[in-house]
């Protein structure tokens, strides 16, 4: 039986997808629910998975064609097929002891095709994508290192020849994905049209790695593993800050002032694909544990390239760790239409003064930048400064201090 393979239907706030990668061939088997090709939108990448076991007959979008939500991506014949193993790594491919596999196996037809155009061995290029799959971004690399080693070795035979005077400069230009380019549209949507300022403070973190380093054995043994780290606390303080100026967690609609009652904590997260945000709802009502078992949920779901639509829809106010990185210092965008962001830093030793004597301390710099129609500067330095105050002296968030 003969079955159309269409895009999903798309949110309202999403008008269409790229196809960004086919996961099988024509004439390839797949079981039930396995991922036939992935939509790229300005948000997350959707997954459209087989209907039923069977085969990809026809494709009728190639990968980096527009689609519209429903339309259809190419047919299916349904059916019993041979496949490997649960595990949906291809079709069954007889082969004697000392052959090789084919590409077809472990590589997606685009990247396959790009490593033909390249003379490239696609078996000899380790995958990145789901099950070990070579992508087309793992043969783009492996073609860079290429041009790279034919450049030094050029480099090496021609004594006295430096290497912008060779002729093996090398470019490379590839199309910008549909959520990088959506990232810089809203970056820039976002200093346009806010009146974007930063404030500073530094955060003498030494409070709360005291507290993680005497608790952290009996916090993860009573919540079945779970990991105590810094975000919770941070999410948890800047709840209570928002909760006593409400304009930081407020947004702007046209002429309007939407106050949220509520406070929807958007955490940054770093993708091979661009950032990403996801939203942990109502954050106020959740403890310290359950802060910390969706920021590493949202975090696994977002390398996967799990997240849903439902996850990065909303949020009153975001945090962005640069830390993570090694950022000392840096002024956050906002994300509209929030009207603040918070920015968090490397932990790092500095001298400091403490009743008038200097000592080393575990200090971070944090910034929160935020919208001057909305916010005076006046509120957002004392926002900053009650973020301090509560994880400074964490018993402040207990004792609602």
């Amino acid at each position: 039986m003969m079955v159309e393979i269409k895009a999903p239907q798309f949110p309202e706030s999403i008008a269409d997808g790229e196809v960004a990668m086919w996961h099988v061939a024509v004439g390839e088997a797949v079981r039930r629910d396995q991922v036939l090709v992935d939509i790229e939108t300005d948000k997350v990448v959707l997954e459209v998975v087989a209907p039923s076991d069977g085969m990809l007959t026809v494709v009728h979008k190639a990968e980096g064609d527009t689609v519209l939500a429903e339309e259809v991506l190419g047919e299916f014949e349904a059916g019993e097929v041979a496949v490997v193993a649960p595990d949906d790594e291809g079709p069954e491919v007889q082969t004697s002891n000392d052959e090789t596999p084919s590409a077809e196996v472990i590589a997606s037809p685009a990247a396959k095709k790009m490593a033909d155009e390249n003379e490239i061995d696609v078996t000899r290029i380790e995958g990145t994508g789901k099950g070990d799959r070579v992508t087309k971004e793992d043969v783009l690399k492996a073609v860079a290192k290429l041009e790279g080693q034919k450049e030094k070795t050029a480099s090496t035979n021609m004594p006295g020849l430096s290497h912008d005077a060779g002729n093996e400069r090398i470019e490379r230009r590839v199309p910008m994905t549909r959520l990088r380019a959506s990232i810089a549209r809203r970056l820039v949507e976002a200093q346009q049209t806010a009146a974007m300022l930063t404030t500073f403070n530094e955060i003498d973190m030494q409070a709360i790695m005291d507290l993680r380093s005497r608790y952290k054995d009996d916090f993860a043994k009573f919540h079945n593993g779970t990991k105590l780290g810094f975000m919770s606390f941070f999410i948890r303080a800047s709840v209570e800050a928002l909760k006593r100026f409400p304009g930081v967690n407020a947004s702007i609609d046209g002429n309007d002032i939407v106050y949220h009652g509520y406070q929807d904590i958007g955490v940054a997260v770093g993708t091979p694909r661009g950032l990403v945000v996801p939203v942990i709802r109502e954050a106020d009502s959740l403890t310290i544990a359950e802060l910390e078992d969706q920021v590493r949920e949202f975090g696994k779901k977002a390398q996967e390239g799990k997240l849903s639509i439902e996850d990065m829809t909303g949020g009153t106010f975001t945090i962005s760790n640069g830390g993570t990185f090694g950022s000392l210092l840096s002024t956050p965008i906002l994300n509209p239409p929030q009207t603040g962001v918070l920015g968090m830093h490397k932990i790092q030793e500095r001298p400091v003064a403490v009743n008038g004597e200097v000592v080393i301390r575990p200090m971070m710099y944090v910034a929160l930048s935020y919208d001057h129609r909305l916010i005076d500067g006046q509120e957002a330095v004392r926002f900053l400064v009650t973020l301090k105050d509560f994880l400074e002296e964490p018993a402040r968030i207990l004792l609602d201090l």
